[in-house]
C-alpha cells in the first residue's frame, strides 16, 4: 500500500463505524392473531424471536407492552403487561430487546421498578456504564468463595440461634401478618453490609411507604436500593421487580461490596410465574403451580450467595408466605431444600406478645456450628435442651399437671423460661451486639462470661 494511503483511510473507516453505530437497528413486527384470556397470539415474526422479549401492541386504546412466553411453530404467545380491551385483531405488534438494567452507586437511596425506572420524587435516574440483564445465570459453584464470617444483624435471636454468615441465603417462613416485614427493617437498619437491596414484590401500595418510611427509615434507604412491584402490578412486572433486585445486587457484588438482599416475598414471585405459565399453555401441578415455577426458584435463588475471587458477596434473606401456617405447602418446600437455612415465625409466638415471634426450635442456619465458637456453641446447645425441654411439657405445666421435682431438667427450664423469654424479645427500635447477646446467655445459664 503506497506510503500515506492507509492515514487517509482511517478518518473514513472511523466515521463509518460512527455512522453504522447511529443506525437504528432494524424493526421487526408481526400481528395480532388472536386474544385468549391472559395470552396473545401473534404471527410474523419468524424466527427472530427469544423467550424473554419485549413486545408492544398498539391498539386503540393506546400501546399495550407484553413479553413473549412461549412459541410454536410462527406462532408466538404474548402475556401482556396491561389490559387487552381495544385490542383488535391483525393489530401491529413491534418486536422489543431484553430488558437491562445499567445501575450505578447513585442508585442508593432511590426506589426504583424492574426497569429502572424511578418511583420515588428524587428526580432523574443516573445511568451507569455497564448493562445488567435481568435474566442471568449464577456464577460457577467452584469458582465461588465459601461463606465468609458471621454477620452481625443486631438481632440477639438471629446471632445466637440462627447465625447468618457473609454469602448465606436464609429463608422466613412466615403466614401474614406475623411481623416479618418488621423483622425485614431491622435487618436493613442494623446489618453491618455496605448496601443493602431491598425487593418488594406484591406488596399492597400502602405497606410500600409504610415500609420506605416507617420501617426502614431515613437511615437504612440512605444506604438502600428498593424495588417495587405492588400487588395490582401484572404478573410480569411483579417477576421482572424480583429479577431486577438480584440484577442491581450482582452489580454492587462485581464493585467488591457486601450486599444484604432483602427480597419479600417469593411466594409472591411464584404466584405471579403461576400466572405466566398459565397462560404459556404449562400444565398445572401441586397447587396449581407450573412446572417453570419450581424452575424459576432456583435460577433466581442461586444468583445470591458469595462472590468469586475479588468480588463482594450477596447475603440474601428471602421470605416465603406460608398460607394458613402451612410449612409443607409446595413453595415453602422448594425454598427450604435451596437456601442455607431457615427461620420460622410462629403467630402464637406472637400472640403471647414476644417480638420477633421467631420459634428458634424450628429454624435452622446451616452456618452451624462453624460460624460459633466452640464456647459459643456449647452455651447454644444448652439453651436449646432447656428451651425444648420446657416446650415438651408446656402444655401439662399450663394445665398444672406437672409436679415439680419429676424432672430435674424440666425444673430449671420452668425456672429459666421467663428469662428465655425476656432474652428472645427485642423491641424494633433496639439495636443489640453478638457478643454482648453470648454474655446474657451466659449470665441466664449461670456461666462466667466467656470471651468472644
Amino acid at each position: 500500500m503506497p506510503h500515506g494511503v492507509g492515514e487517509a483511510l482511517r478518518p473514513s473507516l472511523a466515521d463509518t463505524a460512527n455512522g453504522l453505530a447511529r443506525l437504528k437497528r432494524i424493526e421487526r413486527w408481526g400481528q395480532l392473531e388472536a386474544v385468549r384470556g391472559a395470552a396473545l397470539t401473534v404471527s410474523g415474526f419468524g424466527r427472530a424471536v427469544a423467550i424473554g422479549d419485549r413486545v408492544l401492541v398498539h391498539g386503540a386504546a393506546g400501546v399495550v407492552p407484553g413479553e413473549i412466553v412461549a412459541f410454536a411453530g410462527a406462532m408466538v404467545t404474548v402475556m401482556p403487561e396491561g389490559s387487552a380491551e381495544g385490542l383488535a385483531p391483525g393489530a401491529r405488534v413491534v418486536l422489543g430487546e431484553p430488558p437491562a438494567l445499567f445501575p450505578c452507586a447513585s442508585w442508593l437511596g432511590r426506589v426504583v421498578d424492574g426497569l429502572g425506572r424511578p418511583l420515588d420524587d428524587a428526580g432523574p435516574l443516573p445511568q451507569g456504564d455497564q448493562p445488567m440483564p435481568l435474566r442471568r445465570a449464577a456464577a460457577p459453584a467452584f469458582r465461588r468463595r465459601l461463606m465468609g464470617r458471621r454477620l452481625e444483624t443486631g438481632i440477639r435471636l438471629l446471632d445466637v440461634f440462627v447465625p447468618v454468615c457473609r454469602g448465606q441465603r436464609l429463608g422466613v417462613f412466615a403466614a401474614s401478618g406475623i411481623g416479618k416485614s418488621t423483622l425485614l427493617g431491622m435487618l436493613a437498619r442494623f446489618v453491618t453490609a455496605d448496601v443493602i437491596v431491598v425487593g418488594l414484590i406484591g406488596e399492597r401500595g400502602r405497606e410500600v411507604r409504610e415500609f420506605l418510611e416507617v420501617i426502614l427509615g431515613p437511615e437504612g434507604l440512605r444506604r438502600a436500593v428498593v424495588v417495587v412491584a405492588t400487588s395490582d402490578q401484572p404478573a410480569l412486572a411483579r417477576r421482572r421487580a424480583a429479577l431486577a433486585t438480584l440484577s442491581v445486587a450482582e452489580w454492587f457484588r462485581e464493585q467488591g461490596k457486601q450486599v444484604l438482599c432483602l427480597l419479600d416475598s417469593v411466594t409472591r414471585l411464584a404466584q405471579a410465574q403461576r400466572e405466566i405459565g398459565l397462560a404459556a399453555g404449562e400444565p398445572a401441578t401441586a397447587r396449581s403451580y407450573t412446572p417453570s415455577v419450581f424452575a424459576e426458584l432456583p435460577a433466581l435463588l442461586e444468583r445470591a450467595g458469595p462472590g468469586m475471587e475479588g468480588q463482594g458477596d450477596i447475603t440474601g434473606i428471602f421470605t416465603v408466605l406460608v398460607d394458613g401456617d402451612d410449612h409443607d405447602e409446595p413453595v415453602a418446600d422448594a425454598v427450604r431444600g435451596i437456601l442455607d437455612g431457615h427461620l420460622v415465625m410462629d403467630r402464637r409466638i406472637g400472640e403471647r406478645g414476644r417480638w420477633p415471634a421467631v420459634d428458634v426450635l424450628r429454624s435452622v442456619s446451616r452456618a452451624l456450628p462453624r460460624c460459633h465458637a466452640p464456647e459459643e456453641n456449647q452455651l447454644l446447645a444448652e439453651a436449646r435442651n432447656l428451651i425444648s425441654a420446657y416446650e415438651n411439657m408446656a402444655e401439662m405445666i399450663r394445665l398444672g399437671a406437672y409436679r415439680t421435682g419429676s424432672d430435674p431438667l424440666v425444673d430449671q427450664a420452668i425456672l429459666k423460661h421467663p428469662e428465655f423469654e425476656r432474652f428472645l424479645g427485642q423491641g424494633i427500635d433496639e439495636r443489640s451486639r453478638a457478643d454482648d447477646a453470648f454474655a446474657a446467655l451466659g449470665r441466664i445459664l449461670g456461666r462466667e462470661p466467656i470471651a468472644v
